[in-house]
């Protein structure tokens, strides 16, 4: 057994000793013993607590893999979010006000990635042990909405009915305003009798939809989400914000960004989590890679009542980036790119003149890298508001406002 000192939390929810050696769930500043196999940290002791370590609240977290911080409070981990929001601007050259993160509560998760699997004694749902295939059942999951809680059962049924014996299934359940939509991954080939069968299980548990390797199995109703004034139904396993009320704090700090705007232009615009409130007040273009999605944004659209003209675009924004002169038509932008941030994007983004920028981030570490392109080009960080809703997470979202300064 050796012994360490924790010198600060890592990425991934790790606490990092010198060498470095990767504890896993343990906190700055605690002394630790333990094996170290490779770089990483078996079998710890806690010699000497921080000050910022709780007591798990779920019974499932130290089997389970779905949480990585529910040992630190709820103040550590609000610092150290925000702390990682300031690294990665400073290792980018950039300050900036950093507002108070913003938290989703427990049990507010309305989508999740479900596993499950068949065994000999039936089905077993739940999520992956941390860095396992082993699957845990989660019966008092204490993260998820007790909507998405209904799918565990559900989950084991559809295990039984269409797993092979060594497969095992990956269901998106998302709880929409008509009941749960689950879109199921790794089945059987859908042949006439399991398509029966499948068809009985959504009527059998009331889902308004039931998916299965891509296939639309059963829609007993349109599993719809209200953005604004409308309401759209999502291709299958479709992106949507994890928590409501992370989705309305995003929203705010958008519209305080471009709310004296009268044309936007909203690129990665998903479904139209952003597109279709905003555009209650002003004209709006929502650029999307996915047909699907875009289609059923319009949709929404056309079917909602008092909203500005919206128009939509299904282009590949990675290959094929919107050109700054084509930017300029629009007097603000917002942008809400995947883990991986919109670095040609935001080049063109650069080039435009348009006056104001709210930026959607998932990525701290991408989003400060496209910050540095836009401040390069003369626009300038105003203020970050982070927003925590994969609560008990490494996961960090934010919103960043963007102002013109010069060219």
């Amino acid at each position: 057994m050796e012994t360490f000192v924790i010198e600060r939390l890592g990425h991934h929810g790790d606490g990092v000793a010198n060498g470095p050696v990767f504890a896993p769930r343990c906190l700055p500043g605690e002394t630790v013993s333990g094996q170290r196999d490779g770089n990483t940290l078996t079998d710890i002791r806690i010699l000497e607590p921080s000050a910022d370590r709780v007591s798990p609240p779920c019974r499932h977290y130290k089997s389970c893999g779905g949480c990585h911080l529910q040992h630190a409070s709820d103040g550590f981990v609000s610092r150290w979010k925000t702390e990682v929001i300031a690294r990665a601007l400073a290792a980018n050259g950039l300050d900036t006000e950093i507002r108070p993160i913003i938290t989703s509560e427990p049990r507010s998760r309305r989508r999740a990635t479900l596993s499950a699997r068949r065994t000999k004694k039936g089905a077993l749902a739940g999520f992956h042990t941390r860095a396992s295939d082993v699957i845990t059942a989660i019966p008092d999951c204490l993260l998820l909405h007790p909507d998405v809680m209904r799918a565990l059962p559900i989950a084991e049924s559809l295990a039984l009915a269409g797993a092979s014996r060594r497969g095992e299934l990956s269901l998106s359940v998302t709880r929409s305003d008509n009941g749960l939509d689950i879109a199921v991954e790794g089945g059987l080939p859908s042949d006439g009798p399991l398509l029966l069968t499948l068809a009985q299980e959504a009527e059998r548990h009331d889902l308004a939809r039931l998916s299965w390797n891509g296939e639309i199995i059963a829609t007993r109703r349109p599993p719809q989400h209200r953005f604004g004034k409308a309401f759209v139904t999502p291709p299958p396993g479709a992106f949507l914000q994890a928590t409501q009320s992370g989705e309305e704090a995003l929203l705010k700090a958008v519209c305080e960004i471009v709310q004296d705007a009268a044309r936007i232009i909203d690129l990665f615009a998903g479904c139209g989590t952003f597109s279709l409130p905003l555009a209650e007040i002003a004209e709006i273009h929502a650029v999307e890679g996915d047909k699907a999605m875009t289609a059923a944004l319009d949709h929404g659209w056309r079917h909602a009542q008092g909203l500005r003209k919206v128009t939509t675009e299904a282009r590949d924004l990675f290959r094929r980036p919107l050109m700054a002169d084509e930017i300029d038509r629009f007097d603000a932008c917002v942008i809400d790119p995947p883990r991986a941030g919109a670095e040609a994007q935001v080049t063109e983004l650069g080039r435009s003149g348009t006056r104001r920028i709210a930026y959607v981030s998932c990525n701290p570490v991408t989003f400060a890298r496209d910050a540095r392109h836009l401040v390069a080009a003369g626009y300038a960080l105003d203020w970050v508001q982070p927003v925590d809703q994969f609560r008990w997470s490494t996961h960090i979202e934010l919103v960043a406002r963007f102002t013109l300064t010069s060219k």
